[in-house]
């Protein structure tokens, strides 16, 4: 099986509408053209199909098939280009938890559609990703629920004595289905390997591909503990898929800020370098629609011919003790920043009907009971005033450990050349007290580092009108300069 290296995702960080939304909230209908212009403009080889917070087409296979046959005739659904459903995690998202029902019990419609269009044909759907994942038992939840009673009830008769449901309504299938585990939490990307070698001890799949979030680790961790986990989890597998013969294919959830990963079609090169042994890299919203289309075609194709290689290896425990110190003190400075976070990111537009995602700060009792927006709000919102979010919890460090880091974090310097290009000074002066202090910390560590960047003074023009507004307590909306901000960097949030 041919594994994708590009999925195109819906995640909302775009300042910029695709030519083809009809509304600036995507949703429905824009995301099913969406989908084929991935696929046949951009050249991805995967499209994440979305059903964790947000409203989705389950009858999203039969639309492409049907609108776009002269395209799908040559590209079979499947076999050179792919849909994966993200569904909702039950043991989490309880009030969505039916609707991991439903996205399952599409599958097999979707084979039937893909037959009646195709003749014989492979499964279009046969992969899920299951976000937020923390054990063995959750995977082998949606495993076994759509072997037992999506797929298996086919055998099962209507009632004592009559025919069987796949003689009566038609067979189910595929008959199982690969599930994906999506690690968001460094806790669990640490021990991503104890907690799949424990899902494959009952089945022998050849090959597994195992997601690895890098947005939602930094919003609840901050963005150097992120890329810390991210690679000790991929080291992890490394070692597991030799220990147990099976080829791991991993996937990297990276958007375009530096906070969130940084892969724009302007840092490909860097990414892959980082991240050398990853198969499969995302390309979000604003990789796709804020910027000019053949560098996202060209850089699409980069990604595409990179060969991967193992990643180097690296002091562990010592990548382990830099994402207690950081963290921590990440975590403590986002109590006192957000209120003020959560003023500015009301204001950012929605570019997806989504909801609120549960995350740390949704529920911590550490930390008081803090709320925060989606990653892509809160980095919206941070960069919009001036404030690079990398900075926070930077200052737990010494001089000696930001040099330690700069071993194991390749990019360090060119991640944080960048997003200082987007440091206002005159947000300190609205920040609370303790936090300005430890900014001023930061930044006189990162003295340090050899930082080739100088303030975008275009962009701190527009973030020093949003400083101003936010001094005067205004309560107008801030939409229309966090949307300029957001055009000069190409990227919301």
């Amino acid at each position: 099986m041919r594994i994708p290296r590009v999925m195109s995702t819906q995640h909302p960080d775009n300042v910029s509408l695709p030519f083809f939304a009809e509304t600036s909230d995507m949703s429905g209908e824009d995301e099913i053209q969406e989908a084929y212009y991935a696929f046949s403009h951009l050249g991805c080889d995967e499209q994440m199909w979305d059903s964790e917070g947000k409203e989705v087409d389950d009858f999203v296979v039969k639309k492409l098939l049907t609108r776009y046959s002269h395209f799908f005739r040559n590209r079979k659904l499947g076999r050179d280009c792919f849909l994966t459903l993200r569904i909702p995690n039950p043991s989490v998202e309880k009030e969505e938890a039916k609707i991991l029902v439903e996205a399952l019990e599409s599958i097999p419609r979707s084979m039937d559609a893909a037959r009646l269009f195709y003749g014989e044909a492979p499964a279009p759907i046969f992969e899920v990703i299951l976000p937020m994942t923390t054990s063995a038992r959750e995977l082998n939840r949606v495993y076994y629920f759509y072997k037992n009673f999506i797929s298996g009830k086919q055998y099962q008769p209507i009632y004592e004595g009559d025919i069987t449901l796949a003689e009566w309504v038609g067979e189910f299938l595929p008959e199982s289905i690969n599930v994906i585990p999506l690690f968001e939490d460094i806790s669990s990307m640490v021990r991503a390997d104890e907690i799949l070698e424990d899902y494959l001890r009952d089945k022998g799949f050849p090959r597994l591909r195992v997601f690895l979030a890098r947005s939602d680790p930094a919003l609840n961790y901050g963005s150097v503990s992120a890329v810390l986990a991210n690679k000790i989890a991929l080291k992890k597998l490394e070692r597991l898929s030799a220990l147990l013969e099976i080829e791991i294919h991993p996937i990297l959830g990276v958007g375009s800020p530096p906070f969130r990963g940084n892969l724009t079609p302007y840092t490909v090169e860097l990414v892959l370098h980082e991240y050398p042994c990853v198969e499969t890299f995302t390309v979000q919203s604003a990789f796709k629609y804020d910027n000019p289309i053949e560098d996202v075609i060209e850089a699409i194709k980069k990604i595409k011919n990179f060969i991967r290689y193992p990643l180097e290896d690296f002091d562990e425990k010592q990548a382990l003790a830099l994402i207690e110190k950081t963290s921590r003190e990440y975590q403590r400075l986002i109590e006192p920043l957000a209120p003020l976070v959560n003023r500015v990111a009301r204001d950012i537009p929605r570019r997806r009907m989504r909801k609120l995602h549960v995350g740390l700060f949704g529920y911590s009792r550490s930390l008081g009971k803090v709320s925060l927006p989606r990653a892509i709000g809160f980095c919206g919102a941070c960069y919009s005033m001036g404030l690079p979010p990398e900075l926070l919890g930077l200052n737990a460090l010494n001089r000696e450990e930001i040099l330690e880091l700069k071993e194991l974090y390749r990019n360090l310097e060119k991640d944080f050349s960048l997003a200082m290009q987007y440091f206002n000074p005159k947000v300190l002066e609205i920040l609370p007290e303790e936090v300005k202090k430890s900014l001023i910390k930061a930044l006189d560590l990162i003295n340090h580092l050899s930082l080739d960047c100088s303030p975008d003074p275009a962009h701190q023009e527009a973030t020093a009108r949003i400083i101003r507004h936010l001094k005067r307590n205004d309560n107008a909306s801030l939409t229309d300069m966090i949307i300029e901000a957001g055009h000069l960097r190409r990227f919301l949030g």
